[in-house]
């Protein structure tokens, strides 16, 4: 097994690159904002899980890559996609040089699990790391790609426990450090939450906001139908335009973060196809306080998921990057949006607020600051007089919930994290044991384990739980590690 990745030790390297932010994008672009009418932009969202593939016996089997097990297994299922799959997860690194040497002025947002970026490692997959080092460091081609931060083991947040999370969160950034370098986290400045969940219980929904701001977010992309227009409860009435996250606790403290809000549903047709660039078309400036405000159309689609993406997609986003480019509904990052929409004289301030959906129901009941014990008594009454009414966050799909039904996932991965917490937490992160027990901790909260609710894949999960709670065992307390 390869080495375990760089996913804890680095905090103050990690602390120190977040220091040398600047505004480099807008030195690097060649866009006025006065002279366009609209923007879009288009975001890849990259994950493959880690799973105990590597063996027949489940409690034995070495953990692994699911893209390896893929390709080593193409007579299963959809296994033969894999080698579709690694080029996929590569071609940005063909796709972005080739435009820029054509004179075209491409952007991409790039979302990738650290799960995926370390079994593309341990596989040896050296060339699609490589290609993308790229794209992210060359001075060429760095401005065309914005890289978009993330949970390490892509985790469901509003079913995560908190204080993993900000593990998830912070072992993210130390990995990218690791293998793209400083510079180029420094420019890490927006957060893309796995599965688009956005937390709406108010006091997950504060901690998942104050663990951004503490580690360097800007700005977070979230999915339209899980916010709400602060204040009225009603649905966002303009989300082509960037609003402000603003969430309280049940103390009444506040934070706010800025978003840019991805329309529509989750079809990675919208992505694959380039729907924003032709939803971009039909858009003009919107007036805020004086100032026109060109709408920025935004969507996150699988990178390699589906005929459409894997198929359509090089020619489809090859033709509009060269067409779009220079008009006046040009290609743009989210990071180059908002600098330049503040460097034209809009401020943070004068952007519309939204709240997790559902919190409305609660302040109007109780007021804000109410406390805790008020706050949940408020929920359980809202609960009973109304069967849709939930604090299980939203996500990329209505109709999914990541909580209800997964008990026999949710029961060992909480008992791995309380174990984790109480025995490890104060451990030196530069230990190796910590880093083992962080590992399949993270590892072990992976949505996927949850997503299909039952069979080889929640079988995954609580091995990979049990695993968890061995090590900690057997690495903190003393005895012997069972397999």
């Amino acid at each position: 097994m390869k080495p375990l990745p760089d996913i804890c030790g680095r905090e103050k390297e990690t602390k120190a690159a977040r220091a040398l932010r600047d505004p480099v994008p807008a030195r690097e672009i060649h866009i006025d904002i006065r002279s366009i009418r609209s923007g879009f932009a288009s975001a890849l969202h990259m994950h493959q899980p880690l799973v105990p593939g590597d063996g027949d016996d489940l409690r034995t089997a070495g953990v692994i890559g699911h893209l390896q097990y893929m390709m080593e297994h193409q007579g299963s299922g959809d296994n033969h996609n894999a080698p579709v799959f690694r080029w996929c997860y590569k071609r940005m690194g063909e796709f972005i040089p080739e435009l820029v040497t054509q004179g075209c002025e491409p952007r991409i947002m790039l979302d990738y699990s650290g799960c995926l970026l370390y079994g593309l490692e341990q596989m040896g997959a050296d060339d699609v790391i490589d290609a993308l080092r790229h794209i992210t460091t060359d001075p060429r081609y760095r401005h065309c790609v914005e890289w978009l931060g993330t949970g390490w083991g892509h985790p469901v947040i509003p079913s995560t426990p908190v204080q993993d999370f900000r593990l998830h969160v912070e072992a993210w950034q130390q990995h990218f450090l690791s293998l793209f370098g400083a510079e180029a986290l420094s420019r890490v400045r927006g957060f893309s939450p796995p599965e688009m969940a956005l937390p709406n219980h108010p006091d997950v929904a504060y901690e998942f906001v104050k663990t951004l701001l503490e580690c360097g977010y800007e700005w977070v992309l979230v999915q339209e139908h899980t916010i709400e227009e602060e204040t009225t409860g009603e649905g966002v009435r303009r989300p082509h335009l960037p609003h402000r996250l603003v969430v309280r606790n049940s103390e009444g403290e506040a934070l706010e973060i800025i978003v840019l809000i991805k329309t529509q549903g989750s079809d990675t047709k919208l992505v694959a196809q380039m729907q924003p660039r032709y939803e971009a078309q039909g858009l003009s400036p919107i007036e805020i306080r004086g100032i026109g405000i060109p709408p920025l159309v935004s969507q996150i689609g699988d990178g390699e998921n589906g005929g459409v993406m894997m198929n359509e997609f090089p020619d489809k986003f090859k033709a509009v990057m060269a067409e779009a480019g220079g008009t006046d509904t040009p290609p743009l990052n989210g990071t180059e949006y908002l600098e330049l929409l503040f460097q034209s004289g809009v401020t943070r301030a004068s952007l519309p607020a939204v709240q997790p959906i559902m919190q409305q129901e609660i302040w109007n009941r109780i007021g804000i600051g109410a406390g805790a014990e008020r706050v949940q008594e408020a929920i359980k009454e809202l609960q009973l007089e109304n069967d849709r009414f939930h604090m299980e966050g939203g996500s990329w799909m209505n109709n999914i919930s990541w909580i209800r039904g997964y008990d026999h996932v949710l029961g060992p991965m909480e008992k791995a994290s309380a174990a984790f917490a109480e025995k490890a937490a104060g451990t030196d992160p530069r230990e190796e044991r910590y880093r083992n027990a962080l590992f399949h901790l993270l590892i072990s909260q992976t949505s996927c384990y949850r997503y299909w609710g039952e069979g080889r894949w929640t079988e995954y999960g609580k091995e990979l739980c049990r695993r968890t709670m061995e090590i900690i065992r057997h690495d903190f307390q003393g005895g012997h590690r069972s397999r």
